[in-house]
């Protein structure tokens, strides 16, 4: 029986964001790039709260909340919209050996949908844990988002 996940506005979450597969993109540092610039966009602009986070070279690691009057839903919807289309964009531009092999696996769900140039660069989803703002929840997530940083 399935279930979903449900994010209060006022919570810190953990959340993973993970690539279609599970496939090794962020091994170049240009694309890992994308995903911290797109990180620090939404910081300064959409009220994204990031308490920790850990770039992995299949998935990103997240702890994080939104600001008042902010749904992290929102925020996260807009993150992984952009950053799909950038990370595809930019695979199109670097030098990059698997290339058509990257583009052909990220863009086939795309071409699944009917949709037009549009991308689905992530899982459908994000996996959110509520974790209340005490010292010894918020340690064991940060410890192991830290013990498995590759940036």
């Amino acid at each position: 029986m399935g279930f979903k996940y449900r994010v209060a506005n006022d919570g810190i979450y953990y959340m993973t964001v993970t690539v279609i597969d599970w496939i090794d993109v962020f091994t170049r540092k240009e694309l890992a790039n994308v995903i911290i610039e797109s990180l620090v966009y939404c910081q300064r602009q959409k009220g994204l709260v990031l308490y920790a986070w850990c770039l992995m070279p299949s998935h990103l690691h997240l702890i994080a909340s939104a600001a008042e009057g902010i749904k992290l839903t929102d925020v996260m919807r807009d993150f992984k919209k952009f950053t799909s289309k950038a990370v595809v964009s930019t695979i199109e531009e670097i030098r990059e050996s698997r290339k058509e092999w990257l583009l052909d696996i990220l863009l086939l769900p795309v071409k699944q949908m009917q949709k037009t140039r549009n991308t689905s660069f992530g899982r459908t989803g994000c996996t959110p844990s509520s974790w209340m703002l005490l010292l010894d929840d918020v340690l064991l997530p940060v410890g192991y988002v830290f013990s498995h940083k590759i940036f």
